[in-house]
């Protein structure tokens, strides 16, 4: 068991590498005003004008430059390499969830890899906010307040099934598995209800976010 290092009541911003927008980031730090880097997210962060309370990874990425900006008191190195930047600050964050910038649409093995993580760790909840999308692992029973004609995609991370409400095309009866059947671009008619055996992604629109957050009862 892994003690946590940053802990919080409220949400934390984790913040990679790869693709963020200065919108991205306030977004994020508006609802999770903790903020810590991945690693080399720390360059990001600063280039952003947001200097990380924390810096957490293998330290493989950050620059110098960025070294000398940060208290080396917040810069929390872990030597092992059996898992990924992303993982080494899920695994050290207690709070009520976490949201995700910079892991998505700059490579895509590191969004493969941020997505296998979420799938992969219980705690904290991750919401990933990519360009035109909000991504999260859907909880085994969850009712959306969605406008009909809202794009709802579903992702299976392993062998999932579920039973809907509200979606122009009903999940029940459907044996989902990345290699097999998935749920990519489906619609709802309104309110959507869901209750879902295995791990399954759920993207919705960026514009839904206030709406996710409320279904899932996290603090704003």
């Amino acid at each position: 068991m892994i003690a946590p290092l940053v802990i919080s009541d409220r949400g934390v911003t984790v913040i990679g590498g790869g693709a963020t927008s200065p919108y991205d980031l306030q977004t994020a730090l508006a609802v999770a005003p903790t903020l810590v880097a991945a690693d080399g997210g720390a360059d990001r962060a600063l280039a952003l004008g947001q200097p990380p309370h924390w810096v957490i990874g293998d330290l493989d990425s950050i620059t110098s430059g960025a070294r000398r900006l940060i208290p080396a008191g917040r810069i929390h190195h872990v030597a092992e390499q059996d898992s990924t930047d992303f993982t080494k600050c899920l695994t050290r964050i207690a709070a009520p969830f976490v949201m995700a910038v910079g892991f998505a649409g700059f490579r895509l093995d590191h969004t493969l890899s941020a997505l296998t993580t979420m799938a992969s760790t219980a705690r904290p909840l991750v919401i990933m906010l990519a360009s035109d999308d909000v991504v999260f692992v859907a909880p085994p029973r969850l009712t959306l307040p969605l406008m009909p004609g809202t794009r709802v995609s579903l992702y299976p991370m392993g062998p999932a099934r579920g039973i809907s409400t509200g979606l122009e095309w009903p999940i029940e009866g459907i044996e989902f598995a990345p290699g097999g059947r998935v749920g990519t671009s489906n619609m709802a008619n309104g309110v959507v209800t869901l209750r879902i055996e295995g791990k399954m992604l759920l993207m919705l629109p960026r514009s839904t976010l206030a709406s996710v957050m409320t279904a899932l009862r996290l603090p704003a």
